[in-house]
């Protein structure tokens, strides 16, 4: 059923959205349209005064909160959020499914809970708070709505939703990270509880459907404890806590594709929820889900290039990657290339590899700097 929901996405995919730098007044603008068709609550404004929402939908016993962009460079949980709602209030061939969710659970959705950072494209808040890291002070305005919705609701599970960098792929695979997932600590020594468990069980069952559609492109994230993190704490609380990661594939650049396994993902999450079909798994499941690791991957890989500096050349390799960043007035995206790495780079992989056996590429001295702007790359590099 999921899988037949996956292959008709873009009729429920919301159209307004398209780019990463999604903005404060789209989401306005589709608040104002759901109005008169599900139940939308103000809880809040930000610290810049903009206005955070909550839509419920369902009418079951098994509670889920769901919550997207606390990063506010981190755009596709609010997609995901407004597509899921459209499936929701769709009439069609799943009509039964739709049912079967809704009277079995009740969903708190807030779309969009860092406006201020989404409009700068910044993962802060505008006090420059990190609002993951904000779990214990409550800081920040935007901290404390997220932590009196999950106190008054106690929802059976939450859902953490996060965009996580390019460069990650799961441990022996080739392939980058679409998907990845996890049960956040509680605790620095990782005890496992019964609500900690629920939600590790819950998280194999998703991987297990994952990997037939996206095979070695679904991981899992670190379980280190972050003692100031919302979703460590929430899981503290006894509430069966995941954190969802959208990673990328490569010229996926605003995540669109992405976006499209993120929400079946969760949709699939839904269906194992109200079946309760994750107790057909074990802990031992969740163990052997593959590691999500860090810097597998680069955005360029420059094969065997000699490098002549100071009339000296050399024989190496480069790793170039992309460095986003805003212009004067924080509106887009700009692509520009940093040199990431320099040497032995045989165990990197790329999204894009060039040979350049046999050229030279003449640089200045200090200027083949990790981290250097890779400004040679047009001149010597045919892209």
């Amino acid at each position: 059923m999921i899988l037949r929901v996956l292959q008709q996405y873009e009729t429920f995919k919301e159209k307004n959205f398209n780019e990463l730098t999604l903005k404060h007044n789209q989401v306005l603008t589709l608040i104002g349209d759901l109005k008169n068709k599900l139940a939308v609550t103000e809880i809040g404004k930000s610290f810049e005064n903009k206005e955070i929402f909550k839509i419920k939908i369902g009418h079951g016993t098994k509670k889920i909160l769901l919550w997207s962009q606390m990063h506010g460079n981190e755009p596709v949980g609010t997609m995901v959020i407004f597509d899921l709602l459209n499936f929701f209030m769709a009439d069609d061939e799943f009509n039964q499914l739709r049912e079967n969710l809704l009277e079995s659970c009740t969903f708190y959705f807030i779309p969009m809970l860092n406006p201020d950072g989404a409009e700068l494209f910044i993962r802060r808040n505008a006090q420059g708070i990190d609002l993951n890291r904000d779990a214990l002070k409550l800081t920040a305005s935007e901290s404390k709505i997220l932590d009196k919705i999950t106190t008054e609701f106690m929802p059976d599970f939450a859902f953490n939703l996060h965009d996580q960098e390019t460069y990650y792929a799961p441990e022996n695979s080739s392939k980058s990270t679409v998907i990845s997932l996890l049960s956040p600590a509680f605790d620095y020594e990782k005890n496992i509880d019964e609500k900690r468990a629920k939600s590790m069980l819950l998280i194999s069952d998703i991987f297990s459907f994952l990997k037939k559609i996206i095979p070695e492109q679904v991981a899992k994230y670190n379980d280190s404890f972050m003692p100031n993190a919302f979703g460590d704490n929430i899981q503290k609380k006894g509430i069966s806590t995941v954190l969802f990661e959208a990673g990328y594939i490569s010229g996926d650049n605003h995540r669109q594709t992405v976006r499209k396994f993120y929400f079946t993902s969760i949709l699939y999450a839904f269906h194992s929820i109200s079946t309760e079909n994750y107790n057909n798994f074990q802990l031992f499941d969740y163990q052997q889900i593959p590691m999500n690791l860090k810097l597998k991957f680069c955005d360029i890989l420059l094969k065997n290039v000699t490098v002549k500096i100071s009339n000296k050349s050399y024989l190496t390799d480069i790793a170039i990657n992309k460095n986003l960043l805003n212009t004067e007035k924080f509106t887009d995206l700009v692509e520009d290339y940093i040199i990431w790495d320099i040497g032995d780079l045989d165990n990197l992989l790329s999204f894009k590899i060039i040979d350049m056996k046999g050229k030279t590429i003449e640089i200045e001295k200090n200027m083949l700097q990790r981290l250097k702007k890779a400004d040679f790359l047009y001149k010597y590099i045919e892209m």
